[in-house]
């Protein structure tokens, strides 16, 4: 009994956990919300409530909605007008376009804001297909104060007098660059940049949504999945580091069964598919640096780098505290694009690598007789399929390419690479994807679209592009209760049947091509490529066989059963 005395006294000596009123037209706004296709978690934490109780007041729908006509019918019909499910989705994506152009370090004020919140709520209702009769939204000063207070937006930076870039950073940063590098002595192996830029991955020029076949069909408009990259190596050339890759879902289901430590790509992901702190943070601690140093063991060098970035938010400032032998500097600001290396041609001719194997493979899916048809093709056109283009695509940029780039921040360290092949002309990629484009039934596809389509990659998001978005994020398929599919394997028999199927190529080549020259070069190149999977298949049939093994001493040292009895 004094025990349980003594416990309460404790407890009444603690303060209470003060409790949140939650007023009937914040209970209504949740589920207007919930109507307007907002998920549990982001109104939480756009309301700043546990999502425990954000759940509750779903579940009490019909009793909160019963209240609010009989206690204020009045208040609760005025705040249905004013925030519309139009009013909520506008406001929505205008947060999703307020952080993109955080992240792209464009400085926003409050007048191009509420601009940019007009145009949407109009483009909206044109949308819906009403407005008639809507009351017209102007954008005030006091619905602004409300939306930066809903959406806590602390962030919004005002447009410097200046304009444009600054010319005397400009002028300076080559200079500060080389003098740093003079002072260290860093070769151009260990002086390294990276940039991030988006991929539609999925994106054709505006003139492809119908093909010939199909032209009687209502067109399918180009999907803006859009995910993005970090991709980078040194001035040297000669080192390409992995792609970086930041899609919208963790867990897509065309990456089912594949490890993704494996992949191509480096593998990261948030709802909006962007470049975090956090996953740069993760970046340069656990692949920048351990790849610089064995990259730098592996060219008898000394184990220290030079890591040129841009003054992107999400690029950490605090990165020169997390490695000894890596020295981070940021571009000046505003000047990044006009000088930083992989923004001089380098990420430009890998989108026409990516957009050419791409369209090569609509074609030869398409080509024929009783084949697909584009938009068959393109339904099934997945993330996977984008990885592998991604990756394809990378290696196509040549050393040359990464050298060149240098020639704007570092022209001394430029080099003249006789043995390297030569990077394609990009007049020569373009033309290719134009013929490509045509050979796939596309209508009327010229250079000029192509030229389109690859700046519309670095655009701003239209009103059209976030109602496609937010379109597409509402469709996708997520069930979390869905057990994780199993590890693909590669087994004995697959392997040993691949190995057949390519000692038959091989004899088929040896015996029937009158150039012995170019047979034996190709059969070469069939045994260097296979090696791997034939050590692969050697080990685990070694494996195998020492398991029959144990199996068969276990066997023969278990002594004989007893004799029954009964015999």
């Amino acid at each position: 009994m004094s025990k349980k005395r003594t416990a309460n006294s404790s407890l009444r000596g603690k303060p209470k956990r003060p409790r949140k009123g939650i007023s009937l037209d914040m209970k209504l706004d949740i589920l207007r919300r919930f109507d307007a296709g907002e998920k549990l978690s982001a109104i939480a934490k756009t309301l700043v409530l546990a999502k425990s109780t954000v759940g509750t007041i779903k579940e009490n729908r019909d009793k909160i909605k019963a209240i609010a006509q009989v206690a204020a019918p009045l208040s609760a019909r005025t705040l249905y007008l004013h925030r519309s499910e139009v009013m909520l989705t506008m406001e929505r994506l205008l947060n999703v376009w307020i952080e993109e152009q955080t992240q792209c370090n464009v400085p926003l004020n409050p007048m191009i804001i509420r601009a940019k919140a007009r145009s949407l709520y109009d483009d909206l209702l044109k949308e819906k297909g009403s407005g008639a009769g809507e009351k017209r939204f102007v954008a005030s000063k006091g619905w602004f104060d409300r939306f930066c207070k809903r959406f806590n937006l602390h962030y919004i930076k005002v447009i410097s007098d200046s304009a444009g870039a600054d010319e005397e950073a400009l002028i300076n940063s080559p200079s500060a660059l080389n003098k740093i590098i003079d002072e260290e002595g860093y070769l151009p192996e260990q002086v390294f940049n990276v940039a991030e830029t988006g991929l539609y991955w999925k994106r054709m020029p505006d003139r492809t949504f119908i093909s010939k076949e199909e032209d009687s069909a209502p067109g399918f408009k180009a999907s803006k999945d859009r995910l993005t990259l970090l991709l980078g190596g040194n001035a040297a050339g000669d080192f390409k580091l992995k792609p970086l890759l930041v899609y919208s879902s963790e867990n897509p289901r065309a990456l089912d069964g594949y490890a993704k430590p494996h992949l191509p790509v480096i593998w990261h992901s948030n709802r909006k598919a962007w470049m975090t702190t956090t996953i740069v943070h993760d970046w340069f601690t656990n692949y920048f640096c351990p790849d610089v140093e064995r990259y730098c063991a592996k060219h008898n060098i000394s184990n220290k780098a030079l890591l040129i970035l841009d003054n992107a938010p999400s690029h950490p400032l605090n990165l020169n505290d997390l490695s000894n032998s890596v020295r981070v500097e940021y571009l000046p600001k505003e000047t990044s694009t006009l000088i930083q290396p992989m923004h001089q041609g380098v990420i430009t001719n890998f989108k026409r690598y990516y957009l050419r194997r791409t369209l090569k493979q609509v074609v030869d899916a398409t080509d024929g007789e009783g084949k697909t048809t584009v938009r068959e093709f393109w339904k099934r056109f997945n993330i996977m399929n984008a990885i592998d283009n991604i990756a394809e695509s990378w290696d196509e940029v040549k050393v040359s390419t990464m050298n060149g780039v240098w020639q704007n921040i570092w022209p001394g360290c430029i080099n003249n690479f006789t043995g390297d092949p030569a990077a394609e002309p990009a007049e020569k990629v373009t033309g290719d994807i134009v013929a490509l484009a045509n050979q796939a039934g596309f209508e009327g596809i010229i250079k000029e679209d192509v030229i389109q389509l690859l700046d519309s990659q670095e655009e701003d998001l239209s009103d059209e592009d976030l109602m496609l978005l937010e379109q597409e994020r509402a469709s996708e398929e997520i069930n979390v209760a869905e057990p994780p599919a199993s590890p693909r394997q590669l087994t004995t028999s697959h392997l040993s049947v691949t190995l057949s199927y390519i000692d038959q190529v091989v004899d088929i080549l040896s015996a029937n091509d009158p150039s012995r020259e170019r047979s034996l070069r190709v059969v070469r190149l069939l045994h260097d490529a296979m090696s791997c999977y034939r050590e692969m298949y050697k080990e685990k049939m070694r494996r195998e066989q020492q398991t029959d093994f144990d199996a068969f001493l276990i066997c023969k040292s278990e002594p004989p059963s007893p004799p029954s009895p009964h015999m």
